[in-house]
């Protein structure tokens, strides 16, 4: 199993205007305690061209903004979204929510499927 690749292929499934949290993308992989692999492969680039301004950690913090050319591009990027961030004593957060991916069991079923047939 390549994880990373797998991480690339749901990234890429957060429809626009959504977000994921790193455990949400980690359970759809096939491995739902590697939460800190997601944040590994999206800060070191190691999934590839993704979407990884939609992922925020499991409260909605915008964690991985120090990964980004500036500290506010991510942000920038989910407010042209149209998705709301409010500054709070815990940093920027979006409301999971209203804002979250609600991926379904077909999503999972296909992308279950998809893992099978690329080998991954």
């Amino acid at each position: 199993m390549n994880f990373y690749k797998r991480t690339a292929l749901v990234c890429r499934q957060i429809p626009k205007g959504k977000v994921a949290t790193y455990g949400q993308i980690a359970m759809l992989c096939g491995k739902p305690k590697n939460a800190r692999q997601v944040g590994y492969a999206l800060g070191h680039n190691l999934a590839g061209d993704v979407p990884a301004y939609r992922v925020v950690n499991a409260s909605g913090i915008l964690s991985g903004a120090a990964a980004f050319e500036t500290p506010d591009l991510q942000k920038q990027m989910l407010e042209q979204e149209g998705i709301r961030v409010n500054r709070t004593e815990r940093g920027l957060q979006i409301d999971l929510k209203r804002d979250g991916w609600k991926n379904t069991m077909e999503d999972a079923l296909w992308l279950r499927n998809e893992f099978e047939v690329r080998g991954i």
